[in-house]
């Protein structure tokens, strides 16, 4: 593999049971099966980021340039984010990005935004609108505040979207569409790519240049292929490569990504040059 990558959504199991840090816990056995319906070669792959020096071995295995640490703040999963900033701090292949919970904040969620932003140098910040309680849908007026504070910033919002969505009404595009009117100077990673609804998230990003769809280990599902014509036609530069680890590997994924049907002139943009140039990475 010889084309630069930045792996723009990717988790260490270590951080948290749900990612599969602990074998015999149930989570384990979802981290496994969620692998084997995504196609993963070895759905226990991810066993080796148990521990940060494994994790950290397979990034550079996998020659990645740079592997994009997403913390959550739901009430499912907390991952706080000046331990996100530890963690990065420590490794050069790695960048960080912090969430907040506007439920749990208030609003104090603004400021976490920023403290994260230029206080940690996290990259984003990353919110679960329908993963929080109540559930709530992305243009949620409780988001605003956020929203604006990261537009002022200049800093993208990571968006989590997808099948796994508890109510699936709240995986809505046109949600993320009244977001980036409202937000025009405001970069919107949709991480999932609102898949199954996968025409409709592409007419949003077609019709919202604010708007980039990183459909990760789902573009290997029926509809997939939409976004690769998409990236082929007018989004090449809104769409991004993640391999969603530790639910798909990592060097099986940028290698399943190349052989997807991107054009020679695009490919390179989907696996690198989008996220370098949202991240606003040196």
């Amino acid at each position: 593999m010889s084309k630069t990558i930045i792996d723009i959504r990717n988790r260490p199991a270590f951080l948290h049971d749900f990612y599969g840090a602990r074998r015999g816990a149930p989570e384990f056995e979802t981290a496994k099966w969620l692998n084997r319906r995504t196609g993963s070669t070895d759905p226990e792959h991810f066993v080796r980021s148990q521990t940060e020096a494994g994790y950290i071995g397979e990034i550079r295995e996998a020659g990645f340039a740079v592997a994009v640490v997403i913390g959550r703040d739901t009430p499912a999963i907390r991952n706080d984010n000046d331990a996100i900033h530890a963690l990065v701090s420590r490794h050069p292949e790695l960048v960080g990005v912090g969430s907040v919970d506007p439920e749990r904040l208030g609003r104090g969620a603004p400021d976490e935004a920023e403290r994260a932003i230029r206080d940690l140098g996290l990259k984003a910040i990353n919110l679960e609108p329908a993963f929080c309680e109540p559930a709530r849908a992305f243009d949620d007026a409780i988001y605003w505040p956020v929203y604006e504070a990261l537009q002022d910033l200049g800093a993208p919002v990571f968006l989590m979207s997808g099948p796994t969505t508890p109510n699936l009404a709240l995986n809505d595009p046109s949600a993320i569409g009244r977001v980036a009117r409202r937000f025009p100077r405001l970069a919107i990673v949709v991480h999932h790519g609102a898949w199954p609804r996968v025409a409709e998230m592409v007419g949003v990003a077609f019709r919202y240049e604010n708007v980039i769809l990183v459909p990760d280990m789902y573009i290997f599902q029926p509809g997939g292929q939409l976004y690769v014509e998409a990236a082929n036609g007018a989004l090449a530069d809104q769409i991004a490569f993640g391999s969603s680890y530790p639910f798909r590997a990592m060097r099986q994924s940028a290698d399943d990504y190349e052989r997807l049907g991107f054009r020679d002139d695009v490919i390179d943009k989907v696996l690198s040059a989008n996220a370098a140039r949202v991240l606003n990475l040196a």
